[in-house]
């Protein structure tokens, strides 16, 4: 069966969790769609009886895809499609071995992702939890000259730990607050990329002047753990620790602690390890901003995202090379 719109194929295509409707809308009318009707992650047995009857899957970055599972994916299966910037659930050797192209959504979620960083950052250094407490829970009793002092951002050191296109977003706002941007990554960024920011050749120079550390970098070998106790020494005095990037970067008993002792001022963090079994612990420190993984959660950038996937399918079909093909 072919599209209306072209002479490509329309596909069976499994998508593995429910997407809002407006994107499952732009996959109707592409091509033929299964999805799963429970809101939750498909178990492997799941994911595998999904794969059945599909010439692609759409997954996500809560299904886990390790060599075992793509093993055992049927002959069929052409085209796994993240809906997701990263790839790490994803055992790209064995795509490769498989023949099976792996599609990612690099590129778009750089807006919302910033603002979500922002968002975080400001409801750190600002107390907003602490603030939300005493109005919902009608304890407030009025303004008081040293009712919630927070840290004022306007001039200070922002540290960027990945300067990719969401890390560079993040400098742009930052700098609408006035802020002097700061970062660090393997390689240096050119001059027109830079935009001025003073880069550190080490993780430890880029520590040393951080008032507010960014974690914009993806989950790597190199990556995991990396926020652990000794690198929270080497941040300034009253520091703000915002994580957009994963969970995974940060040891959380380390910055627990550091939160419990004062050691940082405070943190605002959109992802976790265990996700979404969160360390309890932090829903009783008070200086902790959360929010449940929402960085890329608009409208916009959800629609963008099925768009670049449908493309890469689109182009994998008429012969050619995506530019979002991770394999």
């Amino acid at each position: 069966m072919v599209s209306e719109n072209d002479d490509l194929p329309r596909l069976d295509v499994a998508v593995t969790r429910a997407l809002p409707v407006q994107v499952l809308e732009l996959f109707r009318n592409r091509h033929d769609i299964w999805v799963n009707p429970n809101d939750r992650s498909l178990t492997p047995a799941e994911l595998q009886q999904a794969a059945g009857g599909a010439d692609a899957m759409v997954v996500t970055a809560f299904d886990r895809l390790d060599a075992d599972a793509i093993a055992q994916m049927p002959a069929r299966l052409r085209i796994l499609a993240t809906y997701s910037v990263g790839i790490e659930h994803i055992d790209l050797d064995a795509a490769a071995r498989r023949g099976i192209a792996v599609l990612s959504t690099p590129d778009v979620l750089s807006n919302s992702v910033a603002e979500m960083a922002i968002l975080l950052m400001l409801g750190a250094a600002r107390r907003a939890r602490e603030g939300e407490a005493l109005l919902y829970g009608k304890t407030w009793s009025g303004w008081t000259p040293t009712q919630l002092i927070g840290i004022e951002l306007t001039g200070r050191r922002i540290g960027i730990l990945g300067m990719g296109r969401i890390g560079r977003t993040i400098a742009r706002r930052a700098r609408g607050f006035d802020m002097d941007v700061h970062y660090h990554n393997r390689r240096r960024l050119e001059a027109k990329l830079e935009e001025d920011a003073d880069y550190h050749p080490t993780l430890e120079g880029l520590l040393a002047v951080s008032d507010a550390l960014i974690l914009a970098a993806p989950s790597t070998p190199h990556t995991k753990g990396l926020l652990n106790g000794a690198r929270i020494e080497e941040l300034p005095a009253n520091a703000i620790l915002v994580n957009i990037a994963r969970g995974d970067l940060i040891d959380d008993d380390a910055l627990i602690a550091a939160l419990g002792s004062g050691r940082i001022a405070a943190a605002g963090l959109d992802v976790f390890n265990n996700e979404p079994r969160l360390d309890a612990r932090y829903l009783d420190l008070p200086n902790v901003f959360l929010q449940p993984h929402q960085g890329s959660s608009t409208l916009a950038t959800r629609l963008k995202m099925a768009s670049i996937l449908l493309a890469g399918i689109d182009a994998i079909l008429a012969g050619s090379r995506p530019p979002n093909l991770v394999v």
